[in-house]
């Protein structure tokens, strides 16, 4: 009877009213096959109704149709219908057909068929988590197909999701665990679903709201709330990385179907866990960036037992130095640094490597459009405590340590702050290259980086040269103080001609020591173009004081062979500048000093041989005036 009744619920159309009078005509003694005595409708409503009235009353959906009613409570009437669709829901094997009853019934108010479609509804939910314990994949698909139907359906497939997650997360990778859990599930829930992707979707759902978002909620809390710098770094750090594994995670489970647009619904799962901690990401990226650059700061001048100056400020002190260095003048005397640039190469290494992984950070958190702006914002910071704080503060300081032009025995320490600069720029270049262009390159914000760039290296270039020109005019002081001090009147006019070795003489030695190591000082502390450049105003400024230092003697015969012995050396020396234009001055130079020597008869040959014949005729006649003879042998006659 039951295949019978199982197969009727599946003709098309299906009237649930006609089933039921079906069912009831068929069961003995209903309808007219036992008499009229066998069975009266009336009074057996009537008593049903007195039964149940209570039940009824209690329930507004249950209002029953008339002729539903009486179908209804003819069928309920027969103890044999009852037991059997009973007898059918307890047996395990017989659930599909109960099921198949059940669903097509559920909608008739009946308290008895609802209790019926729950009690079958929750039997069939125990029968799948049974079957997916013992890894029965084939009854899972079967009792899955059943409850598509009911209502429950998506209980089942929380049941799932929540089974299906015991043990998966033995690990201490969690985002392991998810892939490998992740991998396994995507095969069997296109065994068991008819639609796997809906499931999938609503298990990774599961695996971020209760797994990733809750585990890590806590301690994001504690660490946004604490205030020390270790636990922002802390959280910043945590954040990224949290941030960084979630969103390849979600580069794997991409692979997945997870329906139609499967990108938006992990971007979506994503923003749901980070978008309250990525909105105040740059915040707190800025403060923290802010914090840890002036700690490295204060610690390194720290170390020195050095208490920052303040500089810029306008001050009577500040105003003095800065003429002094444009000036010369004495104004005062220069700050003793004792040898100390102030720049050091651990604090723009430290500096460099916190702005490198802010950089970092701006680059996987920052929203898109907000990208170009954040990173801006970092590099201004870079600016401020690498460019401003240190670099511009040591040369402010090693400006200011410059002594002036007529010190003795100063020390030039101002080309070591020039080369540990020069260094620092490299990097400092190439960290912009390398971290900052790549998230502003097709930005409007590029402009603004550039031009601030340049406008930093501008400032602190004008300094560098400033200072470069105050040290290179000390060195030609220091040459001055040698010439002065050790140069004396008779070597160039001896007492006794005949009693002098031609060699050069003692100042002309220590300053041609003094040069070739404030060469190679510069070359040390220059690099490329630069070195050519200073070496070649050392060199003008050299022969220049050479020059002037010459036509302050008077010069016989073998004076001007000693005189002309110097400028050799003197242009020995000329040579280690490797500057064409430096060795010719000092070419030109040991040929006007072969006027100082020439026979009279001579003199006018030699000023127009091929050195001298482009000079001017005053600056030859100038030479020559320096002459001891240039009176007793009338050694005007010939510029006349």
């Amino acid at each position: 009877m039951a295949n019978v009744t199982t197969a009727q619920l599946f003709e098309e159309p299906f009237d649930a009213d006609e089933y039921i009078e079906r069912l009831a005509w068929r069961t003995p003694g209903g309808g007219s096959k036992g008499g009229a005595e066998a069975f009266d409708p009336k009074n057996r409503v009537r008593d049903v109704h007195e039964r149940d009235r209570f039940t009824v009353s209690r329930s507004p959906d249950l209002r029953v149709l008339p002729l539903a009613s009486v179908c209804v409570l003819r069928c309920l009437s027969c103890s044999d219908r009852i037991l059997t669709l009973t007898m059918i829901c307890s047996h395990p094997k017989q659930i599909k057909e109960a099921a198949d009853i059940i669903q097509k019934l559920h909608l008739i108010p009946c308290v008895y068929l609802k209790g019926k479609y729950h009690d079958l509804e929750r039997q069939l939910i125990q029968e799948f988590t049974a079957a997916q314990r013992r890894g029965e994949i084939g009854r899972m698909r079967e009792v899955a197909a059943v409850l598509l139907h009911f209502k429950g359906y998506a209980h089942c497939v929380d049941v799932y999701i929540k089974q299906c997650q015991e043990g998966a997360y033995m690990r201490n990778d969690v985002f392991e665990d998810i892939a490998v859990l992740c991998q396994r599930v995507n095969k069997q829930v296109g065994e068991v679903f008819c639609s796997p992707e809906t499931v999938m979707a609503k298990l990774i759902q599961s695996i971020f709201e209760n797994k990733i978002q809750l585990n890590q909620k806590y301690m994001w809390e504690w660490l946004r709330s604490s205030t020390r710098n270790s636990d922002v770094e802390q959280y910043l750090k945590n954040l990224y990385d949290l941030y960084t594994r979630t969103t390849a995670l979600a580069a794997k489970l991409s692979d997945f179907n997870l329906g139609s647009d499967k990108h938006t619904f992990l971007s979506k799962l994503i923003k749901n866990i980070f978008s309250c901690y990525l909105e105040s990401y740059i915040d707190m990226e800025r403060q923290y960036l802010q914090s840890r650059s002036g700690m490295i700061l204060q610690r390194f001048y720290d170390s020195k037992n050095h208490h920052k100056r303040s500089v810029g400020t306008g001050s009577i002190q500040e105003l003095k130095e800065r003429i002094r260095q444009r000036t010369n003048l004495p104004l005062g005397p220069s700050i003793d640094t004792h040898g100390e640039t102030f720049l050091s190469q651990e604090v723009v290494v430290n500096l460099l490597q916190e702005t490198r992984h802010a950089f970092e950070r701006c680059n996987k958190l920052s929203d898109p459009a907000d990208l170009p702006k954040n990173a801006f914002s970092i590099f201004l910071l870079l600016v401020e405590y690498l460019c401003v704080d240190h670099i511009d503060y040591a040369l402010e300081i090693g400006l200011s340590a410059i002594p002036s032009a007529d010190a003795k025995n100063a020390n030039l320490y101002f080309l070591d702050v020039v080369q540990q600069a020069n260094t620092i720029f490299h990097l400092f270049d190439k960290q912009f290259n390398d971290h900052l262009m790549p998230l502003i390159s097709s930005s409007p914000k590029l402009t603004e980086c550039l031009h601030k760039k340049k406008e930093v290296i501008e400032q602190m270039e004008v300094k560098l040269d400033t200072g470069i020109d105050r040290t290179l005019n000390c060195m030609i002081g220091q040459m001055k103080h040698i010439l002065v001090t050790e140069q004396k009147k008779t070597d160039f006019k001896p007492e006794d001609e005949n009693n002098v070795m031609i060699q050069y003489t003692t100042a002309c030695s220590k300053v041609c020591a003094y040069v070739s190591k404030q060469v190679e000082r510069v070359r040390r502390s220059m690099d490329g173009k630069n070195v050519d450049t200073v070496l070649t105003e050392l060199g003008v400024r050299f022969h220049r004081l050479i020059h002037e230092h010459l036509q302050q003697f008077s010069y016989s015969s073998m004076g001007g062979m000693l005189a002309i012995c110097d400028v050799a050396e003197y242009r020995r020396s000329a040579k280690d500048f490797r500057v064409p234009l430096v060795l010719q001055l000092f070419d030109t130079l040991h040929a006007l000093c072969n006027l100082l020597v020439v026979a009279p008869d001579n003199l006018k040959q030699v000023c127009s041989g091929e050195q001298l014949t482009n000079l001017d005729r005053n600056l030859l006649h100038a030479f020559v005036q320096l002459r001891v003879d240039y009176r007793s042998a009338r050694l005007a006659r010939h510029f006349s």
